[in-house]
């Protein structure tokens, strides 16, 4: 039985960024255990190639909810990163930290020290921002985020009907405030993607004291009197332990978060007795609270050949463009820049579904494609066509996290129950409104032909409705399962500490108690960043 001090399960987003900051001072031995293979493949390095990422069956765990009562019982797709860096190498690379009274609202809940001002310092200490450092941005991190290196005439078009429909302009979101529409930041350098494991892990593989194990699959925390003690996984079909002395980590996300510990005894009775799992510790919370944002997609198509789509104007303008990308190859300057540096999701913004709000509760995503099943229907890339995506930020929906039998191989039961709720369907259709009205102004609208979805026959709100319910998805930000809180279904503490449990914590984007207004990748690296703080002072005592 190998010993470690810390043992870290997830190479994920958070766990990247605890193996960097526990293995730095050097005093502490490391181990960060991952399901999945090396981030070594092409697909996760050129930007593009997060199109790729989609079908991979092999970086990506491919997920499928149970069937979804809310939404006609279809299973819900879920991709998560199977590699290391996590889903933060296989996302669309967006910077985008949410909002001030997101945070502001966790500490309001009881969870000191989480407020912005608190959480501010970790997202610039994390970061470095290519403009230049400022109240809001670091420039001394090891996450670069830089400005789109494949802005094009599409996006810019898209920008200008927004700002004709009366959506005002923002060139940072993560400013001094979210709200309005322009291009995304991104986390790339070089026209290359900057994951976790790029930016904390990869530099600092040869230390000494960092151990990364591969292709590994942890079956359960081993708890000795309510003591995390280690994990058993395997690996090449045999049975392995590894022995923590200071603390077991885990960071295996939303979905595996929970799931790890159901299959260690961890969770509600009623649950582990289904799968005759013995009762460890009681944590009625385990698994509950899932929160996602629900997405729709309206397409049209469009009178345009510089976008992506299977056609042979399209397939020349790629192949034009793809040079840019390859300055060593065809002279230019040496930034790589162009289509393949592309996220897909360029441009976008946050705005409100009434004037009423005080801030925005809708995000946007224009695609320069018509696009439908998350990219993988390759039949609608036959069309030219534009998509915009409209997901709802703050979800009322609330969904969980339970097993399907007690086998580590199975996948988690995901059920997501979105637009279960009534409001969110209220304001779901009133997305797709909005939606269609931005892709009606000029310039856009005057190139755009028939619309695809929901199409021109859908016009009265239970119409939209039925439309959601049978098309509409996750934009992949689950969060929620391991809550921070100090109610009866909260798992973790303001420090991340599994309640009841000594030498146990969960750090990933489970334990969110409420969902951020916008993307989760850079909350879950300064979740993890600063509870490494914690950890590490902890450790002094």
């Amino acid at each position: 039985m190998a010993q470690f001090d810390y043992i870290i399960v997830g190479a994920g987003s958070a766990g990247c960024v605890l193996a960097d900051k526990l293995s730095a001072c050097g005093k502490y031995q490391v181990c960060l255990i991952e399901a999945g293979k090396k981030d070594n493949h092409w697909s996760i390095h050129v930007p593009l190639g997060v199109v790729e990422l989609m079908r991979n069956k092999v970086l990506n765990w491919q997920f499928n909810s149970a069937p979804e009562t809310s939404q006609n019982n279809r299973k819900i797709f879920n991709p998560r990163g199977k590699t290391l860096g996590g889903s933060s190498a296989i996302n669309a690379m967006l910077y985008v930290r949410g909002q001030k009274q997101d945070y502001d609202h966790w500490a309001a809940l009881g969870n000191q020290g989480w407020a912005f001002d608190d959480v501010l310092p970790y997202f610039k200490e994390s970061q470095h921002q290519e403009r230049g450092e400022s109240a809001y941005h670091g420039t001394h991190g090891p996450l670069n985020v830089a400005d789109s290196s494949a802005k094009s005439d599409i996006h810019n078009d898209f920008i200008a009907a927004a700002h004709k429909a009366g959506y005002q302009l923002n060139d940072d979101f993560n400013g001094e405030q979210q709200e309005g529409i322009g291009y995304y930041q991104v986390t790339q350098k070089n026209g290359k993607r900057c994951s976790a494991a790029k930016a904390f892990l990869t530099p600092n593989l040869s230390r000494k004291n960092l151990t990364v194990i591969t292709q590994a699959q942890v079956n359960k925390i081993l708890i000795t009197n309510k003591v995390a003690t280690g994990i058993s996984y395997s690996k090449n079909g045999r049975l392995h332990e590894l022995k923590a002395a200071k603390e077991v980590i885990l960071s295996a996300g939303a979905f595996n978060s929970p799931q790890l510990l159901m299959l260690s005894g961890i969770g509600d009775k009623t649950e582990l007795a289904k799968h005759n799992i013995p009762l460890i510790h009681e944590l009625c919370g385990v698994g509950k609270n899932l929160q996602d944002h629900v997405d729709a997609l309206v397409v049209t198509k469009h009178d345009n050949s510089k976008l992506l789509a299977y056609r042979p104007k399209a397939a020349w303008h790629f192949l034009k463009s793809c040079k840019d990308y390859f300055p060593n190859l065809f002279g230019g300057n040496k930034k790589r820049k162009g289509i393949l540096s592309s996220v897909v999701a360029d441009s976008g913004g946050f705005i409100k579904s009434t004037s009423e709000l005080c801030r925005p509760d809708l995000q946007l995503h224009f695609i320069p494609a018509a696009m439908d099943n998350h990219g993988r229907n390759h039949a609608m890339l036959l069309n030219y066509g534009v998509s915009l995506h409209v997901c709802l930020l703050r979800p009322k929906s609330r969904g969980s996290v339970t097993l399907y039998d007690n086998s580590p191989s199975s996948e988690p039961k995901i059920h997501l129950n979105m637009l279960s709720e009534v409001d969110d369907q209220k304001t779901m259709i009133s997305a797709v409104k909005i939606a269609r009205n931005i892709l009606r102004q000029s310039p856009l609208g005057k190139h755009n032909k028939i619309e695809i979805f929901p199409g021109s026959n859908i016009k009265e709100d239970d119409e939209i409705l039925a439309f959601l319910k049978e098309k509409a998805n996750t934009i992949y930000h689950p969060v929620g399962t391991c809550k921070m809180g100090n109610d009866d279904m909260a798992v973790v503490d303001a420090q991340l500490k599994v309640h009841g449990l000594q030498n146990l914590r969960v750090i990933d984007a489970s334990i969110m108690p409420t969902l951020i207004s916008g993307n989760t990748n850079a909350p879950t690296i300064m979740i993890a960043a600063k509870t490494a703080d914690d950890i590490l002072q902890a450790a002094k005592r």
